[in-house]
């Protein structure tokens, strides 16, 4: 199921699947990381999760999206920062190591976009993922979601990294 409602410039673009709901169990994933390993919601068990959902890291808005939560992560207690796109793990090491992101793990849905599905923020007509960002508490619960309808817009940093502290 594909709803529309993505703003790309003066075009609207198709998301695949429904918005996660506050409450709801966040989907397990299995995401590349910047050395190919794969990752899972387990490999972060007992961790509040912030979930960054970038369209692309060589973007300026998704460059500094993932500059300022590797910036805010440092002082956040018990939680990881996971920066998620569809972009090859390649091009979000490279990234890493030329900006010293170190306290954000990046991780691409790539491979098969599964991610992007089943948290409603796969931009089919692109195969690209919308802007989202998404606070998981230690069992794996949504406890924020955003998603950003126009995707040159931010997130509520303010607002993810709150609810963060909080779960924390």
């Amino acid at each position: 199921m594909a709803r529309k409602g993505l703003m790309v410039g003066d075009s609207e673009h198709h998301v695949r699947n429904e918005m996660l709901a506050i409450g709801a169990a966040a989907p397990d994933f299995n995401l590349i990381a910047n050395d190919l390993s794969s990752k899972s919601l387990a490999d972060y068990a007992g961790k509040v999760k912030v979930i960054s959902v970038i369209p692309s890291i060589d973007t300026g808005v998704c460059a500094d999206q993932t500059r300022r939560f590797n910036g805010e992560a440092a002082a956040l207690e018990n939680t990881v920062v996971l920066t998620v796109s569809a972009d090859m793990p390649f091009a979000l090491g490279r990234f890493c190591g030329s900006e010293g992101i170190d306290n954000t793990e990046t991780l691409s849905t790539q491979r098969d976009m599964q991610f992007a599905d089943d948290y409603g923020v796969h931009d089919t007509d692109w195969r690209i993922c919308q802007r989202a960002v998404f606070v998981l508490d230690r069992e794996n619960v949504v406890q924020h979601a955003e998603y950003v309808p126009i995707i040159g817009d931010e997130v509520d940093y303010d607002a993810a990294l709150a609810k963060a502290k909080a779960l924390a």
